[in-house]
């Protein structure tokens, strides 16, 4: 196998213009520092995850709101350099998302987001564009638009018999509804400790299998890899590769597109989850969101297994 041609997924979500500053040490509140470079870039998480399932020779469908701005004319081009389908890209009369974040010497990451044209978003969008999808089996979402979009499109989608994945981030509360309609929820190690009951770190077995009831789990655990709950509700832990992080920004994101493709393709959740660890450990070498994902060639097929 050397692409996931023919498979075809979508993408319901956020489209932002990452506005980046690179620095040694972050300055503290009241406080000054000289940073090390600046660097404009296209991110947004449902973008980041649309274009890392692109890479992969997928047909990506990305449902988002971008403003009338030149920031929205730049993503849109974008998606279109990208391969993607961008029949279901809306212009709306506001100003295109951005994400401020703040990168330190260590490649960890800060992040503000502005959310503009991906707040105007409404449910009977998610309703329209989600039943135009044909032939698509995977619909993946996040929490940078709305909740109610996320929850119509969902809805829609389960009628249409269409796998659903939600990665909850950044974090806020999620209704029964929405997680009844989540098929995969994929959290990171902040986001779970939110969503568990009595907020606990995703340390043992025990917590993460518990999480919910109904539905699937794979939390992300940066360099640590993943964790996987199976059907039986016993966890499977993912080691990933030891790397020298440049810049962990757009990370998660490129595991779940990675892994949303490889499960479209029909590869089974083991190595889907592989995969997509694979493929954000190639990301965290690199500078950028988008800009630092594998391309096609750089991409290991060979870890899938169906």
């Amino acid at each position: 196998m050397k692409s996931f041609a023919n498979t075809k997924i979508a993408v319901i979500g956020s489209t932002m213009m990452d506005l980046t500053v690179y620095a040694d040490i972050l300055p503290s509140a009241g406080e000054t520092r000289f940073g090390e470079s600046f660097t404009t870039g296209f991110g947004g998480k449902g973008a980041n995850q649309a274009v890392m399932a692109a890479r992969t020779g997928a047909t990506v469908t990305m449902i988002t709101g971008i403003g009338s701005d030149g920031f929205g004319d730049e993503s849109l081009q974008n998606f279109k350099n990208s391969q993607m389908d961008t029949t279901s890209v809306l212009r709306l009369d506001t100003h295109t998302g951005v994400a401020h974040i703040w990168v330190d010497g260590q490649g960890q990451n800060r992040i503000s987001i502005v959310p503009g044209a991906n707040f105007k978003l409404t449910p009977q969008d998610a309703i329209d564009e989600v039943s135009k999808l044909k032939d698509v089996s995977v619909l993946i979402a996040q929490c940078e638009i709305p909740q109610e979009v996320t929850l119509a499109a969902f809805r829609t989608a389960q009628e249409l018999g269409i796998t659903t994945i939600l990665n909850p981030a950044p974090y806020q509360p999620l209704t029964d509804d929405l997680l009844d309609l989540t098929d995969w929820l994929i959290p990171n190690e902040i986001e779970f400790a939110e969503l568990d009951k009595a907020h606990r770190a995703p340390d043992t077995d025990e917590i993460i299998a518990s999480l919910r009831d109904k539905g699937r789990t794979i939390v992300t655990l940066g360099s640590e890899g993943a964790a996987l709950v199976t059907t039986e509700g016993k966890v499977k832990r993912f080691s990933a590769r030891k790397v020298s992080a440049t810049d962990t920004t757009g990370a998660g994101d490129c595991f779940i597109g990675a892994f949303a493709a490889a499960i479209a393709a029909g590869a089974n959740e083991d190595s889907a989850v592989q995969f997509g660890i694979d493929c954000a450990t190639k990301s965290v070498t690199r500078k950028g969101a988008q800009s630092s994902y594998p391309k096609l060639e750089e991409i290991d097929f060979s870890l899938i297994v169906k």
